[in-house]
């Protein structure tokens, strides 16, 4: 198995999504500012290190909620955007304070469905991409929430972050979720569940094993995540879902140790 994920020192184009409960304090909601730092210091040490990387990051409607005083998750597509409109520019902004710092360039990127499925709009957004990554630049993105409409919804970061890496015909994605990795039930409820190391085959077992968002700020459960491998696959890539309570788990990643799970799924 180690050997397995040996090969994962040679991935040059990375992708890394975190989510909302990884940057946030669970009892708060607010930013981790001391994560996001360590998470800011990693990536930059990646990218220091000749890689390319991309990060997809959750939390706008989140701050936004926030900084509004709202006391519960929006369900009204309208306050959804509002919320949207008014965090993404704050958790820019602490982004590019904290990258600056480290003297890395970041830009922000938005996208919708439709930035993929329109091929003027996706032939753009990959040759927007290159530029920045042969800049480079590290570039945030985000799904556009304050113009998307439920034709136009990825639904979930884990589903962007697999579009994007299939863009920019990336080598790895990296999931950092508050689980893990990959488990025969959900560990939350079933203390006998049983954890999955590798994967080099989808089938319905596994989608019948996935279940849906554990947690109250989150909205990509097991079964999204699985998606995701489904897609980096088709784009001749690799996935690791691993747990980000400790971000320092990417150097691990990325030093080939046996963290999380890795999906292999074409041996390569």
């Amino acid at each position: 198995m180690d050997d397995i994920r040996q090969c994962v020192k040679d991935k040059k184009r990375v992708v890394v999504k975190i989510g909302t409960t990884t940057i946030t304090h669970k009892d708060t909601g607010e930013l981790d500012l001391l994560k996001m730092e360590k998470l800011v210091r990693v990536l930059t040490n990646i990218r220091n290190q000749g890689r390319e990387v991309v990060l997809v990051s959750s939390g706008a409607i989140a701050v936004g909620r926030q900084a509004l005083g709202l006391g519960y998750r929006p369900k009204i597509r309208s306050v959804k955007q509002a919320c949207a409109a008014i965090g993404q520019s704050r958790l820019m902004m602490v982004y590019q304070k904290i990258f600056s710092e480290y003297n890395q360039m970041t830009a922000q990127v938005l996208m919708t469905k439709y930035t993929i499925e329109n091929e003027d709009s996706r032939n753009n957004a990959h040759a927007t991409f290159m530029e920045l990554l042969n800049m480079g630049v590290i570039p945030i993105v985000n799904e556009n929430d304050t113009v998307a409409t439920d034709e136009l919804d990825f639904g979930d970061n884990d589903t962007l972050s697999a579009l994007v890496l299939q863009l920019i015909e990336g080598d790895l994605l990296i999931l950092l979720s508050d689980i893990d990795g990959l488990y025969t039930d959900d560990p939350h409820n079933n203390p006998d569940a049983g954890f999955i190391n590798y994967v080099d085959r989808l089938d319905d077992t596994l989608f019948g094993m996935a279940k849906g968002p554990s947690t109250i700020s989150g909205t990509g459960g097991m079964e999204s995540k699985l998606s995701a491998a489904r897609i980096c696959s088709d784009a001749g890539a690799d996935m690791i879902i691993a747990n980000g309570k400790d971000i320092y788990i990417l150097e691990d990643i990325m030093s080939g140790k046996n963290v999380g799970t890795y999906f292999n799924l074409d041996g390569r």
